[in-house]
This record gives C-alpha cells, structure tokens and sequence, in this order.
C-alpha cells in the first residue's frame, strides 16, 4: 500500500508561482510513474503532467508546458509541481497519483493510476 500526501496549495496572484510536494511512503518508490492531475468541481480530473521516476522523463500537458515543471527526489520519496506564471484557469484542487504505467498515452489516464493523494487546493485570483 502506497500512501501519497500532497501540499504547498494555497492562494496566488495570477503570474505568480507555486510548488506543490507530493510525498510517498512506499518503498520502491522509484520504480512508478508519478503523475499530477487537477479538478474543477462538476468536470473530469484533467491530466497535467507526468514523470517516471526512473530516469526522471517528463511529460505535459499542452495547457502547462512551458510554465509547470516536474520533478522528482528519490532519496525524499518526493515529487514536486513547479507552477509558474499561473493563470486563473489554473484554479482547482491538485492531486498526484502514483501507479506502474508503460506508455505516455496512458499516463493521461486517471483511471491507470492505482494509488492517489487527498489533494491540495490551489487557486489563482486575477
């Protein structure tokens, strides 16, 4: 069992930045695919970005590439969301996931993901 926690949400000015942390207790840890996926209350969990721990590639979305950046420390068993330039479009709860994932198509996919953090609230005020 893999427990994820998400923090560092909070309240921001629109261009502002933002990191969130995700932190695992699991051993291996290493081995997964760490993706971040948001939600505005009444829509679908949007997939944001993507890492593989080992190796560390990255993958985005077309709606953040360039301004989020995805990281990982598998000596802290953390990942972190750089957020910069934050729009108000940015404003939902943020949630990473953690899971065993071969393709980039698939790390999209919410419902690939076998483990999920509680989610931190991040919103961007114009």
């Amino acid at each position: 069992q893999v427990q994820l926690v998400e923090s560092g949400g909070g309240l921001v000015q629109a261009g502002d930045s933002l990191r969130l942390s995700c932190t695992a207790s699991a051993r291996s840890f290493s081995t997964y695919v760490v993706g971040w996926f948001r939600q505005v209350s009444g829509k679908e969990r949007e997939f944001v970005g993507s890492i593989r721990l080992s190796g560390g590639s990255t993958y985005y979305a077309d709606s953040v590439k360039g301004r989020f950046t995805i990281s990982g420390d598998n000596a802290k068993n953390t990942v972190y969301l750089q957020m910069d330039s934050l729009k108000p479009e940015d404003t939902a709860v943020y949630y990473c996931a953690a899971g065993w994932i071969d393709s980039l198509t698939m790390m999209t996919i919410p419902r690939k993901y076998d483990y999920w953090g509680q989610g931190t609230q991040v919103t961007v005020s114009s």
